[in-house]
């Protein structure tokens, strides 16, 4: 492992780990900016709880494991997976910098929802990062090709005769 991802994945999951433990400690802050989020996602997905503070914290736990995870090199891509699709829906409840008339506050929101956006595309990195072993897709694609170069008949040499 290079010396940058050592210092990169660490420093990619502090937010998440702090935010996360922020969120599960302490949901009632987020409840109210949650539930733009969390009651259409519990209405279409009728698995979904419609618990908005019980979402913050389930959202602030993955955030804490994930980031623990990812931070320390271990099932990294997966911790990447699960922070995207954690970040996403954060993002969208916590940074609704449309809605917000005081230009102060849409300034305020539009940072923090433009660094969630960053955040992401190192989670996208991060997530895609095979670390310099050939990617799930490289390997499928060369088995699959020596499979088919096994199966293709070769036509048969032929032999031409110097007359």
């Amino acid at each position: 492992m290079s010396l940058s991802h050592r210092a990169a994945r660490p420093l990619l999951a502090s937010i998440f780990i702090g935010g996360g433990l922020d969120a599960f400690l302490h949901p009632d802050g987020k409840v109210k900016a949650a539930e733009a989020v969390t009651k259409p996602v519990a209405e279409f997905l009728s698995f979904i709880p419609d618990d908005p503070a019980l979402l913050v914290r389930v959202n602030g736990g993955a955030q804490v494991v994930a980031g623990a995870l990812l931070a320390v090199g271990k099932y990294r891509r997966l911790a990447a997976l699960t922070l995207i699709g954690s970040i996403i829906p954060t993002t969208v409840a916590g940074h609704r910098f449309w809605e917000e008339v005081d230009p102060e506050r849409r300034a305020q929101q539009q940072v923090h929802f433009l660094k969630n956006l960053s955040l992401l595309g190192g989670l996208l990195l991060a997530a895609t990062d095979t670390d310099g072993a050939p990617s799930l897709g490289w390997r499928l694609r060369r088995r699959a090709h020596q499979v088919t170069e096994h199966l293709t008949p070769q036509p048969a040499e032929t032999h031409l005769l110097a007359s």
